[in-house]
């Protein structure tokens, strides 16, 4: 469905030339310049829509530009924007008792991203418990900087630039006993997705994360989460850590938490945070004004608005459609939790990422033979439904 054509500032001739001449190739892009989001819905510079079920992979949990975001942002950046962390704030520290309420957790680490909550985080276990290595799970992805990229399984990503920060060991996602076996002296802590993302919505086994904690509290080791793409509703619940029950001595949270700010946080237990001392950690520009009030914002979105619930029930809906619409010789089967949803293919599906976005529909394939759907929750049935309905026809 095309929108009226508005001013743009390049044509998309331009701005994918201009990137090819001035951009680090880092990224490969898909061939659409996109200059506005509302909800589910994005357009591109020529006013063609699509579905978006990416999300800015799964950071737009409440749509594009949501309006109490957008007032919020507003509002901060006519007071203030940023101040250096040598100064308090009055919003900040509002933010982080939210948070912490939300988190379960005793304190909150301010950062901008997933992949320095990581960082922050492998620091926290490594100054608590004195010891240098870290277990984590084979097919995971933690970030791309050089600590939490040793601790990323795939060699594609780490091989370029080792050596990385020694001691890191990988284990079978889902096998606790792997763990066990695994663990040595030196292990400062366990660092586990509650579901794999990247991986290609992996879900554990129902008692592993259970038992994962029971091993680590009896090794003296510490228990990470990455709820960096699981948090902040994704998976139904605040936190995919809820439907295990199970809490980990630090976790960290980014994508989704400021509405499409950057923004990412480390938050910790009482007894595990108080490792750090004044100087031991910091971000120049964690828990700015501006972030703060726009995941002020996204909290309060996400309970006036039932964005859980939501999350649940359209998550529900959307794997019953795919399953019932999906060819079985196409697609193996549907799994995932809440509005985190994956298609196992009988295939390589990355070819089929063109298809749906020349149908209108944006998607991505993780693990080369997943399509993963992390839409925002607040997409309509009707976009489900057209996004079903291009899905089923893309082995044709």
């Amino acid at each position: 469905m095309a929108q009226t054509k508005a001013k743009v500032r390049l044509s998309e001739e331009e701005a994918i030339a201009k990137d090819a001449r001035y951009v680090v190739q880092t990224y490969g892009r898909q061939p659409i310049v996109l200059t506005k989001g509302k909800g589910a819905l994005v357009w591109d510079v020529n006013g063609r829509e699509y579905i978006d079920c990416v999300a800015g992979i799964a950071v737009n949990n409440l749509g594009h530009c949501h309006p109490k975001v957008v007032a919020a942002i507003q509002e901060q950046a006519a007071k203030l924007m940023h101040t250096s962390n040598l100064y308090y704030t009055d919003i900040q520290p509002e933010l982080a008792e939210r948070l912490a309420q939300i988190t379960k957790m005793d304190r909150i680490f301010f950062a901008n991203s997933g992949t320095e909550s990581i960082e922050a985080a492998m620091k926290l276990a490594r100054k608590r418990t004195g010891k240098k290595g870290f277990i984590a799970a084979e097919h995971c992805f933690h970030g791309r900087t050089m600590g939490a990229l040793s601790i990323t399984h795939k060699s594609k990503y780490r091989e370029p630039f080792e050596p990385l920060v020694p001691g890191a060991r990988f284990v079978p996602y889902g096998d606790a006993d792997a763990i066990r076996r695994a663990l040595n002296g030196d292990v400062a802590a366990v660092v586990l997705e509650p579901i794999q993302g990247e991986g290609g919505v992996q879900i554990p086994p129902k008692d592993y994360l259970a038992e994962v904690r029971e091993i680590c509290d009896k090794a003296g080791t510490l228990l990470i989460f990455d709820e960096v793409q699981t948090g902040m509703g994704r998976t139904g619940k605040w936190f995919a850590k809820e439907h295990s029950g199970v809490e980990p001595d630090i976790m960290c949270v980014a994508k989704g938490i400021a509405g499409g700010f950057p923004m990412g946080i480390m938050a910790a237990q009482e007894g595990i945070a108080s490792a750090f001392r004044k100087g031991d950690h910091a971000s120049t520009f964690g828990g700015n004004a501006l972030g703060c009030a726009a995941a002020l914002a996204t909290i309060k979105a996400i309970e006036g608005e039932h964005l859980l619930e939501r999350s649940r029930e359209m998550g529900d809906y959307l794997k019953k459609e795919l399953s019932i619409r999906c060819k079985q010789d196409f697609v193996d089967h549907v799994r995932g939790v809440g509005m985190m949803v994956g298609v196992q293919m009988n295939k390589d599906g990355n070819a089929l990422v063109d298809k749906a976005r020349e149908k209108g529909v944006l998607i991505n394939v993780a693990s080369d033979t997943v399509i993963r759907f992390v839409p925002p929750f607040v997409i309509t049935k009707e976009e489900v439904d057209r996004v079903v309905g291009v899905v089923s026809e893309l082995a044709l």
